[in-house]
């Protein structure tokens, strides 16, 4: 049955190549094609939307993916931007510090060690910072530490690799200081309305604009923790009254706590 069947088609494939266009084999094909266009063109429609909807969502597919990309690329690029310019301040700092250790106000009989800040302030009440700079350093107690603009504070604790520094903006901080114009003495301290340069008698002279830097007091037996010379920060309001034994100065610190990262400890060569 199969070889009649294949014999029966090869004959009629033969047949139908060898008429013309208008032989009755073409014209039964071109029939069939009419009857059967209304339910092509059924089935296309009703495949249409299909075919909609798989190319709607190969789209979205596609977007996600070109959208996770460039998210991914913009993540980069910021994170690249933030690196930058982190890189950008700690060398504008870093330039700073070896400006100081290079200038003459870098105090005579010091030595230095650079550091960063690794742990911050927690609070208005405890303004301490710690440093990766330790007693394998050569760093001690007392030491002074200072930034590329002015006093920072100084060394209150020390372990082999880190150190703590208590700032000046700290209640228990005190520093023997002079205007560098008038050589009124005093001492700066954190207080109630803010830095001020307390213990200043009547008859110095002190002016809104002056400069402040550590006296670096010495006498036979004791001296101070600072080294004289060191900027501390400038005048910015002085006044008095009657009943006061002294002059109320305030002044404005030139170290930024708020963005300080990298410090100098300075040494002292002979201990």
């Amino acid at each position: 049955m199969a070889s009649v069947l294949v014999l029966l088609s090869i004959a009629l494939i033969t047949v139908y190549f060898r008429e013309s266009s208008g032989g009755g084999l073409h014209q039964v094909q071109s029939a069939g094609a009419t009857v059967l266009r209304p339910f092509e063109i059924g089935a296309n429609r009703v495949a249409q939307p299909f075919r909609d909807a798989y190319g709607y969502f190969a789209g979205l597919v596609h977007a996600k993916s070109q959208n996770d990309k460039l998210r991914a690329e913009l993540d980069r690029l910021r994170q690249q931007q933030t690196q930058n310019l982190s890189a950008a301040s700690e060398n504008a700092t870093l330039r700073g510090l070896l400006r100081f250790v290079k200038s003459p106000s870098f105090p005579a009989g010091y030595s230095y060690v650079g550091a960063h800040i690794i742990v911050q302030s927690a609070g208005d009440f405890g303004q301490q910072v710690v440093i990766d700079a330790g007693a394998t350093s050569g760093v001690r107690n007392f030491d002074p530490v200072v930034s590329p603009d002015g006093l920072v504070g100084t060394i209150t604790k020390t372990e082999h690799n880190v150190s703590q520094v208590t700032l000046l903006t700290d209640e228990t901080s005190a520093v023997s200081a002079v205007d560098a114009r008038t050589q009124a003495p005093g001492i700066i301290q954190e207080g109630p309305a803010g830095m001020s340069f307390n213990r200043v008698t009547k008859d110095q002279r002190v002016n809104s604009g002056d400069l402040l830097i550590t006296s670096g007091w010495k006498t036979p037996t004791l001296s101070s923790i600072y080294p004289p010379g060191i900027p501390i920060g400038r005048v910015t309001f002085v006044g008095q009254n009657e009943v006061d034994f002294y002059k109320h100065v305030q002044l404005q610190l030139f170290a930024n706590f708020q963005s300080l990262s990298s410090v100098l400890v300075l040494v002292p060569k002979h201990r």
